[in-house]
Protein backbone atom coordinates (compact mmCIF):
# COMPACT_ATOMS: atom_id res chain seq x y z
CA UNK A 1 0.00 0.00 0.00
CA UNK A 2 1.44 3.38 -0.82
CA UNK A 3 0.31 6.45 0.38
CA UNK A 4 0.81 9.72 -1.46
CA UNK A 5 1.43 12.92 0.97
CA UNK A 6 1.78 16.24 -1.17
CA UNK A 7 3.04 19.13 0.10
CA UNK A 8 1.81 22.40 -1.90
CA UNK A 9 4.07 23.65 -3.68
CA UNK A 10 3.40 27.44 -4.98
CA UNK A 11 5.30 29.95 -2.47
CA UNK A 12 7.02 29.20 0.64
CA UNK A 13 9.10 26.32 2.40
CA UNK A 14 7.63 23.35 0.50
CA UNK A 15 11.28 21.73 0.07
CA UNK A 16 11.91 22.45 3.79
CA UNK A 17 8.82 20.09 4.79
CA UNK A 18 9.62 17.41 1.90
CA UNK A 19 13.10 17.28 3.08
CA UNK A 20 11.85 16.40 6.67
CA UNK A 21 9.02 13.95 5.18
CA UNK A 22 11.88 11.90 3.66
CA UNK A 23 13.53 11.84 7.05
CA UNK A 24 10.69 11.08 8.88
CA UNK A 25 9.14 8.18 6.87
CA UNK A 26 12.85 6.79 6.30
CA UNK A 27 12.28 6.58 10.47
CA UNK A 28 8.71 5.29 10.49
CA UNK A 29 8.50 2.94 7.77
CA UNK A 30 12.58 1.66 7.66
CA UNK A 31 11.67 -1.73 5.72
CA UNK A 32 9.25 -0.47 3.37
CA UNK A 33 10.59 2.53 1.74
CA UNK A 34 8.25 1.71 -0.79
CA UNK A 35 5.36 2.90 0.90
CA UNK A 36 5.55 6.36 1.03
CA UNK A 37 5.44 8.74 -1.85
CA UNK A 38 5.48 12.42 -1.25
CA UNK A 39 4.97 14.81 -4.49
CA UNK A 40 5.30 18.88 -4.94
CA UNK A 41 1.59 19.74 -5.51
CA UNK A 42 0.63 22.62 -8.28
CA UNK A 43 -2.25 21.10 -10.39
CA UNK A 44 -5.56 20.01 -9.70
CA UNK A 45 -4.50 16.02 -10.79
CA UNK A 46 -1.65 16.30 -8.41
CA UNK A 47 -3.94 17.12 -5.41
CA UNK A 48 -6.40 14.63 -6.24
CA UNK A 49 -3.46 11.81 -6.19
CA UNK A 50 -2.88 12.91 -2.38
CA UNK A 51 -3.70 10.63 0.80
CA UNK A 52 -3.09 13.75 2.62
CA UNK A 53 -1.57 17.31 2.14
CA UNK A 54 0.95 19.99 4.07
CA UNK A 55 0.26 23.82 3.62
CA UNK A 56 3.47 25.33 3.69
CA UNK A 57 4.76 28.77 5.12
CA UNK A 58 4.88 31.22 3.10
CA UNK A 59 2.82 34.77 2.14
CA UNK A 60 -0.79 33.51 2.84
CA UNK A 61 -1.74 36.35 0.07
CA UNK A 62 0.60 35.27 -2.18
CA UNK A 63 -0.52 31.32 -2.13
CA UNK A 64 -4.53 32.40 -2.00
CA UNK A 65 -3.75 34.07 -5.12
CA UNK A 66 -1.67 31.65 -7.01
CA UNK A 67 -4.09 28.78 -6.33
CA UNK A 68 -6.80 30.67 -7.50
CA UNK A 69 -4.61 31.43 -10.91
CA UNK A 70 -4.24 27.76 -10.75
CA UNK A 71 -7.61 26.47 -10.34
CA UNK A 72 -6.32 24.99 -7.79
CA UNK A 73 -8.58 26.94 -4.66
CA UNK A 74 -11.57 25.14 -5.37
CA UNK A 75 -9.95 21.99 -5.33
CA UNK A 76 -7.80 22.54 -2.15
CA UNK A 77 -11.54 23.67 -0.40
CA UNK A 78 -13.16 20.18 -1.63
CA UNK A 79 -10.01 18.38 -0.66
CA UNK A 80 -10.08 19.72 2.60
CA UNK A 81 -14.08 20.14 3.77
CA UNK A 82 -15.35 17.76 1.10
CA UNK A 83 -13.77 15.05 1.05
CA UNK A 84 -11.86 15.35 4.49
CA UNK A 85 -8.53 14.20 3.90
CA UNK A 86 -5.82 15.17 6.59
CA UNK A 87 -4.05 18.30 5.99
CA UNK A 88 -1.08 20.20 8.21
CA UNK A 89 -1.18 24.09 7.83
CA UNK A 90 1.98 25.41 9.33
CA UNK A 91 2.71 29.41 9.89
CA UNK A 92 0.63 31.04 6.24
CA UNK A 93 -0.97 27.40 5.85
CA UNK A 94 -2.75 28.24 9.56
CA UNK A 95 -4.19 31.00 8.35
CA UNK A 96 -5.29 29.41 4.71
CA UNK A 97 -7.20 26.69 6.41
CA UNK A 98 -9.08 28.68 9.41
CA UNK A 99 -12.54 29.61 9.22
CA UNK A 100 -11.97 33.48 10.14
CA UNK A 101 -8.78 35.71 9.83
CA UNK A 102 -8.39 39.24 10.91
CA UNK A 103 -5.73 42.15 10.51
CA UNK A 104 -6.93 41.32 6.26
CA UNK A 105 -7.52 43.57 3.78
CA UNK A 106 -10.66 43.15 2.29
CA UNK A 107 -10.37 41.20 -1.27
CA UNK A 108 -6.59 40.82 -0.31
CA UNK A 109 -6.82 37.18 1.01
CA UNK A 110 -9.54 34.29 0.19
CA UNK A 111 -9.17 30.94 2.93
CA UNK A 112 -9.46 27.26 2.68
CA UNK A 113 -11.01 26.99 6.22
CA UNK A 114 -11.56 23.65 7.93
CA UNK A 115 -10.54 24.73 11.56
CA UNK A 116 -13.16 26.65 13.55
CA UNK A 117 -10.84 29.14 14.96
CA UNK A 118 -10.02 32.82 13.83
CA UNK A 119 -6.41 33.57 13.72
CA UNK A 120 -4.26 37.31 13.98
CA UNK A 121 -2.41 37.77 10.94
CA UNK A 122 1.37 38.76 12.01
CA UNK A 123 0.61 38.57 15.57
CA UNK A 124 4.09 38.81 16.35
CA UNK A 125 5.54 41.99 14.07
CA UNK A 126 7.73 41.79 11.27
CA UNK A 127 10.16 39.05 10.22
CA UNK A 128 12.94 40.85 11.96
CA UNK A 129 11.23 40.15 14.81
CA UNK A 130 11.30 36.50 14.61
CA UNK A 131 12.32 34.29 17.27
CA UNK A 132 12.47 30.90 19.15
CA UNK A 133 10.78 29.47 21.91
CA UNK A 134 10.63 25.60 23.44
CA UNK A 135 7.08 24.34 23.74
CA UNK A 136 5.83 21.39 25.25
CA UNK A 137 4.05 19.46 22.69
CA UNK A 138 2.60 16.74 24.45
CA UNK A 139 1.54 14.86 22.11
CA UNK A 140 5.08 13.83 20.93
CA UNK A 141 5.42 11.71 23.71
CA UNK A 142 2.86 9.04 22.26
CA UNK A 143 5.41 6.93 21.56
CA UNK A 144 8.81 6.86 19.55
CA UNK A 145 8.36 9.96 17.23
CA UNK A 146 11.20 10.23 14.65
CA UNK A 147 14.28 8.89 16.47
CA UNK A 148 14.53 10.97 19.20
CA UNK A 149 13.13 9.30 22.37
CA UNK A 150 9.77 8.38 23.59
CA UNK A 151 8.50 11.01 26.41
CA UNK A 152 9.88 13.95 24.91
CA UNK A 153 7.29 16.41 24.55
CA UNK A 154 9.81 20.03 23.96
CA UNK A 155 10.50 21.27 20.21
CA UNK A 156 11.57 24.04 19.26
CA UNK A 157 9.55 26.53 17.84
CA UNK A 158 10.67 28.75 14.92
CA UNK A 159 8.12 32.33 14.64
CA UNK A 160 8.59 34.15 11.37
CA UNK A 161 5.36 36.73 10.94
CA UNK A 162 3.81 34.25 12.69
CA UNK A 163 -0.29 34.08 13.51
CA UNK A 164 -2.08 32.70 16.58
CA UNK A 165 -5.32 31.25 17.07
CA UNK A 166 -7.03 34.12 18.84
CA UNK A 167 -10.46 32.68 18.99
CA UNK A 168 -11.77 29.05 18.96
CA UNK A 169 -15.24 29.39 17.44
CA UNK A 170 -18.70 27.21 17.70
CA UNK A 171 -18.36 24.88 15.28
CA UNK A 172 -20.80 25.00 12.32
CA UNK A 173 -21.55 23.21 9.21
CA UNK A 174 -21.74 26.24 7.16
CA UNK A 175 -20.23 29.68 7.17
CA UNK A 176 -19.34 31.49 9.87
CA UNK A 177 -22.06 33.87 9.55
CA UNK A 178 -21.17 35.93 13.02
CA UNK A 179 -17.68 36.36 12.16
CA UNK A 180 -18.43 37.57 8.72
CA UNK A 181 -20.14 40.89 10.82
CA UNK A 182 -16.39 41.63 11.97
CA UNK A 183 -15.43 44.47 10.48
CA UNK A 184 -11.70 43.58 8.90
CA UNK A 185 -12.40 39.82 9.38
CA UNK A 186 -12.17 37.87 6.32
CA UNK A 187 -14.26 34.00 6.40
CA UNK A 188 -13.90 31.07 4.09
CA UNK A 189 -16.69 29.69 2.50
CA UNK A 190 -19.43 27.11 3.42
CA UNK A 191 -18.70 23.16 2.09
CA UNK A 192 -21.32 21.04 3.50
CA UNK A 193 -20.43 16.80 2.99
CA UNK A 194 -22.53 14.26 3.14
CA UNK A 195 -20.53 11.80 2.11
CA UNK A 196 -20.19 9.25 5.25
CA UNK A 197 -16.54 8.36 5.22
CA UNK A 198 -15.94 12.29 5.33
CA UNK A 199 -18.63 12.98 8.36
CA UNK A 200 -17.01 9.84 10.47
CA UNK A 201 -13.91 12.22 10.87
CA UNK A 202 -15.05 15.42 11.74
CA UNK A 203 -15.56 17.15 15.00
CA UNK A 204 -17.31 19.35 16.10
CA UNK A 205 -14.54 20.80 18.21
CA UNK A 206 -10.70 22.24 18.47
CA UNK A 207 -8.27 20.32 20.18
CA UNK A 208 -5.69 23.55 21.44
CA UNK A 209 -2.30 20.99 21.26
CA UNK A 210 0.21 23.70 22.40
CA UNK A 211 0.45 27.01 23.75
CA UNK A 212 3.49 29.90 23.63
CA UNK A 213 3.41 31.47 27.51
CA UNK A 214 2.48 34.92 27.68
CA UNK A 215 5.86 36.47 28.81
CA UNK A 216 7.61 34.45 25.75
CA UNK A 217 5.16 36.89 23.81
CA UNK A 218 5.93 39.96 25.44
CA UNK A 219 9.77 39.16 24.33
CA UNK A 220 8.93 38.04 20.65
CA UNK A 221 9.89 41.90 19.11
CA UNK A 222 13.66 41.55 20.75
CA UNK A 223 14.49 38.66 18.31
CA UNK A 224 16.31 36.49 20.81
CA UNK A 225 15.92 33.29 22.10
CA UNK A 226 13.54 32.94 24.78
CA UNK A 227 13.31 31.01 28.26
CA UNK A 228 9.64 31.57 28.29
CA UNK A 229 7.50 30.98 31.95
CA UNK A 230 5.11 29.45 32.70
CA UNK A 231 2.18 31.78 32.12
CA UNK A 232 -1.38 31.03 29.96
CA UNK A 233 -0.27 32.41 26.56
CA UNK A 234 -0.91 32.36 22.65
CA UNK A 235 -2.60 28.99 20.90
CA UNK A 236 0.15 28.19 18.58
CA UNK A 237 -1.24 24.48 17.54
CA UNK A 238 -4.75 23.08 17.09
CA UNK A 239 -6.22 20.17 15.61
CA UNK A 240 -9.75 19.64 14.67
CA UNK A 241 -10.76 16.16 12.90
CA UNK A 242 -8.95 15.53 9.70
CA UNK A 243 -7.15 19.16 9.87
CA UNK A 244 -4.06 20.11 11.79
CA UNK A 245 -2.57 23.90 11.95
CA UNK A 246 0.80 25.08 13.62
CA UNK A 247 1.89 28.66 13.89
CA UNK A 248 5.50 27.93 14.21
CA UNK A 249 7.89 26.27 11.06
CA UNK A 250 8.69 22.57 12.27
CA UNK A 251 10.23 23.07 8.81
CA UNK A 252 12.58 25.15 9.62
CA UNK A 253 14.40 22.96 11.58
CA UNK A 254 16.28 19.34 11.70
CA UNK A 255 13.59 17.61 13.89
CA UNK A 256 11.37 15.01 12.19
CA UNK A 257 9.32 14.22 15.11
CA UNK A 258 6.16 16.68 14.28
CA UNK A 259 6.39 15.15 10.62
CA UNK A 260 6.26 11.74 12.16
CA UNK A 261 2.84 12.23 14.41
CA UNK A 262 1.33 13.52 11.86
CA UNK A 263 2.32 10.87 9.25
CA UNK A 264 1.22 8.31 11.75
CA UNK A 265 -2.14 10.24 11.55
CA UNK A 266 -2.26 10.03 7.92
CA UNK A 267 -1.54 6.28 7.73
CA UNK A 268 -4.01 5.56 10.67
CA UNK A 269 -6.86 8.00 8.28
CA UNK A 270 -5.70 5.67 4.97
CA UNK A 271 -6.10 2.70 6.37
CA UNK A 272 -9.93 3.48 7.72
CA UNK A 273 -10.85 5.09 4.84
CA UNK A 274 -9.59 2.13 2.49
CA UNK A 275 -11.70 -0.32 5.34
CA UNK A 276 -14.80 1.53 4.71
CA UNK A 277 -13.94 1.64 0.85
CA UNK A 278 -13.78 -2.04 0.42
CA UNK A 279 -16.82 -2.91 2.84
Amino acid sequence: MTITVGVLALQGAFSEHLTLLHKAAAFLSPSEPQKWNFIEVRTPAQLDSCDGLIIPGGESTAISLVASRSQLLEPLRDFVKLRRRPTWGTCAGLILLAESANRTKQGGQELIGGLDVRVNRNHFGRQTESFQAPLDLPFLSEGNQGGRGSGEASFTGVFIRAPVVEKLLPFVDDIQVEEQKREGTIVAPSRHTEDPAARKVMSDHVDVLAKLPGRAARLAGKSVDIDPEAEVGDIVAVRQGNVFGTSFHPELTDDPRIHAWWLRQVDDAVLKLRGSQQQ
